[in-house]
């Protein structure tokens, strides 16, 4: 709704962990909200991401639970929420 607030590069290499995600949420995201829309820290953040394991670990739902951030649920996976794009592949029909 606001624009990109955190554009992050994963550096080449590196895994992508729960302790990792913890700390660019701390260190790079809360800092860069605080800087381009301290008004969302008062008024309350909706946060979205998907189910992922890292997304979902103890110590990233401590953090962002710490925050008081309102998480939105991901909905599960659905053949409703994710059909096949048959159209685009007319010989597997």
């Amino acid at each position: 709704m606001n624009g990109v607030i955190l554009r992050w590069p994963v550096p080449s290499g590196t895994t992508i962990n729960a302790q990792y995600y913890k700390k660019v949420l701390q260190d790079k995201l809360r800092p860069a909200i605080r800087k381009k829309l301290p008004r969302l820290l008062e008024s309350g953040i909706l946060f979205h991401h998907d189910n992922a394991p890292v997304h979902t670990a103890r110590a990233v739902t401590y953090v962002l639970a710490g925050y008081k951030w309102e998480l939105l649920e991901h909905p599960r996976y659905s053949p409703d929420l994710a059909p096949c794009d048959f159209h685009l592949f007319p010989k597997n029909k």
